[in-house]
């Protein structure tokens, strides 16, 4: 029995070593940070979806295209001039072109760049609010009510997400480094061809 209650004070102090202290909540402002579960959870589901394959710029490495994680999920670069995308066969079974960078893709739709989500407040995501991040990826427009998110954000595959799941997504994104790139609008359709 004294075993016992010995064993439960032990796990009482531990708990309670386990809980921020008043001075490491003073250290940050008194702000809490955020849940580390959640911005871990975040990131794992980032990864699992592969938003780096396109939300990164990818760059020629020795071993062929890899991402160039300095600009880690900071979308198209805005210094990047492209060409006109190359036109494709009315009829051809290819709908698509990417660019080697894997931020541009021209089809049907237009030109779209694939966007800056770090949190940057002034061209990334870092002014938006969880509501507006959720909003997006539920009703497929920017930040809830703007323009179409465009081909090729799967926004219908991630709608299917708990909001729990995006709010971690959220957390894990409000903690990768900023970083300033103002990603182009995107492009609309060549216009049609006259009749003759």
């Amino acid at each position: 029995m004294k075993t016992h209650r010995l064993a439960v004070a032990s796990l009482a102090l531990l708990s309670l070593a386990s809980l921020p202290s008043p001075a490491r909540a003073a250290d940050s402002g008194g702000k809490a940070g955020p849940d580390a579960a959640k911005v871990e959870r975040g990131k794992y589901i980032v990864n699992a979806y592969a938003c780096g394959d396109c939300h990164t710029p990818w760059k020629m490495g020795e071993n062929g295209p890899e991402p160039d994680n300095t600009l880690m999920l900071s979308g198209h670069p805005s210094g990047l001039a492209l060409p006109p995308p190359p036109k494709l066969e009315k009829d051809s079974l290819w709908v698509t072109v990417v660019a080697g960078t894997m931020t541009a893709w021209s089809g049907p739709w237009g030109v779209s760049f694939t966007r800056n989500l770090t949190p940057d407040a002034a061209t990334g995501i870092g002014d938006w609010t969880e509501k507006e991040f959720i909003a997006t990826i539920r009703n497929g427009k920017r930040r809830g009510i703007g323009r179409d998110l465009l081909p090729p954000m799967p926004w219908p595959a991630l709608a299917n997400l708990t909001d729990d799941d995006l709010a971690s997504i959220y957390a894990y994104l409000r903690t990768i480094p900023a970083i300033s790139n103002s990603v182009p609008d995107p492009l609309p359709p060549a216009a049609a061809p006259p009749k003759e």
